[in-house]
């Protein structure tokens, strides 16, 4: 019989469905890069199977997964410790087992952030004000991650105001919710982030005049497909900087490899270049 300790560690993607996710390449480029012995698999789970496989998560051999859409809130709620920002947002998409509990994190916030340094440097030196688009999960990790690099002034723009104005009360102090269409809510504002999904590859298109930015401002876009969006294609025209969701997508990753494969990945050119191919390649 095969000692436990001998098996190569392995993680997996689980998402209803996970067929789309680019994980498995951005994983097994790091374990291939670093010359660790493991591997991360898809694993496509229908919501009311969810708790069924992430009670099995060890016994199928799993060290830990990342979680998406529509599994962040279940997967919190199945954890028996989580980070503090996972507590805050109440949502993981990362999980690992330790001394036989499940462990959780939200490594949106992390992702965002370092995205950010690293495509748009010194944007937190200017950072008075941000504009968020929309006010679903991922708009609640990136308005947290504002908060932590003290953002003094956000504003939360949804198509349902109500939905916006319960994410600025739950946020608190300095976060507040403006009416969709409403330009003066743009004014003079130092980044803008679109969490919506407007303007990814078969939705309709963000509408949205940036002539009320400060100049130099920074736009994001947590859209990865296109590589461009219509926004950032638009951002850059105007002179400002663009900042487009596949760094995100990238950082977000880094924390879950390091603790399954017990090495810190680099999001490295080669490895941008390789994702970026292959979107374009599907596209």
């Amino acid at each position: 019989m095969t000692d436990a300790r001998e098996t190569p560690p392995k993680a997996c993607i689980i998402g209803w469905p996970a067929g789309h996710s680019r994980s498995p390449m951005i994983h097994g480029f790091w374990l291939a890069e670093l010359r660790i012995a493991g591997a991360y698999e898809r694993a496509p789970v229908p919501p009311e199977d969810f708790a069924r496989f992430i009670r099995n998560l060890a016994a199928n051999g799993f060290v830990g997964a990342n979680v998406t859409l529509p599994h962040k809130e279940a997967a919190f709620a199945l954890c028996d410790r989580t980070t503090e920002t996972a507590a805050k947002l109440r949502a993981a998409n990362t999980l690992w087992i330790e001394d036989g509990e499940l462990h959780g994190d939200n490594t949106d916030v992390e992702g965002f952030l370092a995205a950010l340094d690293q495509d748009a440097p010194g944007w937190a030196d200017r950072s008075g004000k941000a504009v968020v688009l929309g006010a679903g999960g991922a708009a609640r990790a990136i308005v947290h991650a504002l908060l932590s690099r003290g953002v003094e002034r956000i504003v939360l723009v949804n198509r349902t105001k109500d939905r916006a104005q319960a994410l600025a009360e739950q946020a608190g102090a300095g976060v507040v919710a403006a009416e969709w269409g409403d330009a003066s809510a743009l004014a003079e504002a130092d980044l803008l982030v679109n969490t919506t999904s407007l303007g990814m590859s078969g939705q309709p298109p963000l509408d949205l005049d940036l002539a009320p930015l400060s100049a130099g401002a920074t736009v994001c876009d947590i859209v990865y497909v296109p590589l461009e969006t219509e926004l950032l294609r638009r951002a850059r025209t105007r002179g400002l900087r663009g900042v487009s969701g596949l760094g995100m997508l990238l950082h977000q990753a880094a924390p879950g490899f390091a603790r399954w494969f017990g090495a810190k990945p680099c999001v490295s050119p080669e490895l941008r270049a390789l994702v970026e191919a292959d979107i374009l390649k599907s596209a």
